[in-house]
């Protein structure tokens, strides 16, 4: 017995012994960015336009063109993510074929490194649609990128929902539409959360793909065709080629994070209140 409590005892203080070391990885790069950026971050910067190469200036039109990549990847790939979820959960059985063939191209796709799909924007949406260096095809190309993590994590979501559940809804008479709307989906609140987070994270903190798709002018787009740097984009291109770039790239990568923290509570406080819904209608 005694061994066995030392081993838990073992267990329990690797365990937080990770967490710690994720808090505080985390805390030390939140605690370098305020050291180096905090001075610069003003309502001027964020309203502003940028100046001398970003030395100078604001990231309005940055920020402007990361929201917009971001809310065209989101826009397109949240449905389709979903959808596909939905069907490999609850329409398609495990051991199917069609079921097989998705999920295996779903684990390459997640698999497939950023700069490749960079490419794949630059040919497909950028060269052959014709887009060219735009928003839009930066967007479509950060959809392509977010699809396998919402497939995945919105279906292991619905895969967690105990079948009693389906079965007492079809007891009751309600559509397997009915059912999903308000009962599964509902109660696979949190992975959607999860999942919209995490590509969300992976959309907003991306460089290799935008590069190539949506590029570099960081003056004020006026739609979606015009060419936008995002916020990643305009960090990197501050580190590395522009002299005297570093106290704005500093307090650019401040702006990320909290943007980041800000849509991350949003997105949970969503499924909270989808979960909460849930449980006052059982």
């Amino acid at each position: 017995m005694a061994s066995i409590h030392q081993r838990d005892l073992l267990l329990t203080g690797f365990v937080w012994s990770a967490a710690a070391l994720v808090i505080g990885s985390f805390l030390w790069l939140l605690s370098d960015m305020l050291l180096q950026g905090a001075g610069q971050l003003s309502w001027d910067f964020l309203t502003a336009e940028t100046e001398n190469a970003g030395r100078a200036g604001g990231i309005a039109p940055v920020l402007v063109s990361t929201l917009l990549i971001l809310a065209v990847a989101i826009l397109v790939a949240g449905p389709i993510g979903l959808a596909t979820a939905v069907l490999l959960s609850e329409f398609i059985a495990k051991d199917n074929r069609i079921a097989r063939a998705i999920g295996m191209s779903i684990d390459v796709l997640a698999g497939v490194p950023s700069i490749v799909f960079g490419l794949f924007g630059m040919a497909f949406f950028s060269a052959y649609l014709g887009l060219g260096f735009s928003i839009l095809a930066g967007g479509l190309t950060l959809a392509c990128m977010v699809l396998p993590i919402l497939i995945r994590t919105i279906e292991e979501g619905l895969s967690a929902v105990p079948d009693e559940w389906r079965k007492g809804a079809a007891v009751l008479g309600m559509s397997r539409l009915s059912a999903l709307f308000y009962i599964l989906l509902p109660a696979a609140a949190p992975a959607l959360a999860a999942g919209l987070m995490l590509g969300i994270g992976r959309a907003m903190a991306e460089t290799a793909a935008l590069i190539f798709t949506s590029g570099y002018v960081d003056r004020m787009p006026s739609s979606l065709h015009d060419s936008g740097r995002a916020l990643a984009v305009h960090i990197y291109d501050l580190s590395m080629n522009v002299a005297g770039g570093d106290a704005n790239a500093y307090a650019s990568a401040l702006v990320l994070v909290i943007m980041l923290i800000i849509i991350n509570n949003i997105a949970l406080m969503l499924a909270n209140s989808l979960l909460q819904k849930r449980i006052s209608l059982a």
